[in-house]
């Protein structure tokens, strides 16, 4: 996509997010060495989730926040702002490693996070936009249909009974998809701003007692301390809550991949537009391709579109402030006019980019070593908004040595293992979504099961 659109101006790209009408002003740096009782690394949604938590439970507790930027920085106010029961990780792997009934109770943990975090952002007067309007997945070529489907079987495996499949027909009613040859329907999923939801939280922790220092990049976590720029935070607990950041700590490179996602949002619709298109519901809208959209009508009438775009940057690096390679614009784009023509011409305001915590075996983990008191969470493949309120409350119960249901569930405790070393890491992440990308392309055609070269791709990637 060129700068300009017919004359006007080209999106804003970068910036952090469209989520953040304006970029906050950081709070104060830590001026010193300070002392804690627990001190957490990382002032997104599972830093935040696991200091409220902690601070009900235990009012006395010196907690002591350290961000590298500010609160939302990261992936937690950049994401699709889906707030999904989607469980982070391989239910069928996990199963084999901990039992049936731990990933039946793991599903059912996660579809009542969402409730929860609707129940916190209505009792603290967080203003996120929430509406749980669920989740429509949609199909546009048989092969797609086919894994629909087979996806829908799955979740009432897993006892995700209320998810539905849905004739093209009934589908229109929500949302108007041209080509849509299947759809499915769940109900646990709320859309969401995602920056409201982390600002809000930062100011509510805050308020409780909690002390969050912003530009303090942490470079070392070891036991009783977390070392930053300016001094450093002693603690019996260190909690780290980097996700997509964590390789740039000492020791942990290959600990998690950041792989990186992009996102458009167009300029508000007409409400004539509307119309056409439909989505009353504010569903959240997602498909079975390889290369994966994902997408919400935002609370001020805009449809924000992502996809994978440049998939990882050699060396586990990040970005700075989320710029967009053009290209990437202009095939998301292309995406959302394909999907949904009647948006063809509307202008893209905004483009940015983010990176989300990839563990070797796709499942996300949270624990906490009690010998030398590091504790973790993270690794959310891209499902981290509700993941991150769960992983918050189990790191509460895992601090405060409470045996608990969440201290149970399967990603307790999980060692998922490590990436492969430069230069295999990113030969590898290129290959698999070029992979994709063919894969796709390969389904186009008109086939009626996944493509052979997703299927090998999948067994390479360890992906569910």
């Amino acid at each position: 996509m060129s700068a300009t659109t017919l004359g006007r101006p080209g999106p804003v790209n970068g910036r952090i997010s469209h989520w953040f009408t304006e970029l906050p002003t950081p709070r104060p740096a830590l001026p010193g060495d300070r002392d804690a009782d627990v001190c957490i690394v990382g002032a997104g949604l599972t830093g935040l989730w696991t200091a409220y938590y902690l601070k009900l439970a235990d009012p006395t507790l010196r907690i002591t926040v350290l961000e590298a930027e500010f609160a939302g920085f990261g992936a937690s106010g950049r994401n699709g702002g889906w707030a999904s029961g989607l469980v982070p990780g391989a239910r069928d792997r996990l199963a084999e490693q901990y039992g049936r009934d731990a990933v039946l109770d793991y599903q059912r943990a996660m579809n009542e996070a969402v409730d929860e975090i609707i129940a916190v952002a209505e009792r603290e007067g967080i203003d996120a936009d929430i509406v749980k309007g669920g989740t429509l997945r949609v199909a546009r070529t048989p092969a797609q249909a086919t894994r629909l489907r087979h996806k829908t079987e799955d979740d009432h495996e897993w006892g995700v009974t209320d998810s539905v499949m849905l004739t093209p027909e009934e589908a229109a009613e929500r949302i108007r998809i041209e080509g849509m040859t299947a759809a499915a329907w769940t109900p646990h999923c709320a859309r969401l701003q995602p920056a409201a939801l982390v600002r809000g939280l930062a100011e509510t922790v805050v308020r409780l007692g909690v002390t969050l220092y912003e530009k303090s990049p942490v470079t070392v976590i070891e036991p009783g301390r977390a070392v930053a720029a300016h001094g450093a935070v002693s603690a019996p607990v260190v909690l780290r809550a980097t996700e997509g950041f964590t390789a740039s700590l000492k020791g942990l490179r290959r600990a998690w991949l950041p792989m990186n996602s992009s996102m458009i949002v167009t300029e508000p619709l007409a409400p004539d537009v509307w119309e056409e298109i439909g989505w009353a519901g504010r569903e959240t809208l997602g498909d079975t391709a390889h290369g994966h959209l994902y997408a919400q009508r935002t609370p001020d009438d805009r449809i924000a579109i992502g996809g994978r775009g440049v998939p990882y940057r050699f060396g586990s690096r990040t970005d700075s402030d989320g710029r967009v390679a053009d290209r990437t614009i202009g095939e998301l784009t292309e995406t959302l006019y394909k999907v949904l023509p009647q948006t063809a011409g509307a202008r893209v305001a905004h483009a940015w980019c983010g990176v989300l915590a990839v563990p070797r075996d796709w499942s996300a983990t949270v624990g906490l070593d009690r010998v030398t008191g590091l504790g973790w969470a993270g690794g959310y493949v891209g499902h981290g908004v509700t993941s991150t309120n769960l992983a918050g409350r189990t790191l509460t119960d895992l601090v405060l040595g409470r045996e608990s249901r969440l201290t149970r569930l399967p990603w307790t405790g999980h060692r998922p293992g490590t990436w492969e070393p430069e230069p295999l890491r990113w030969l590898g992440v290129r290959g698999l979504y070029v992979a994709y990308r063919l894969a796709d392309r390969h389904e186009a055609g008109g086939r009626g099961r996944t493509s052979p070269i997703a299927t090998v791709a999948d067994l390479i990637a360890r992906r569910p």
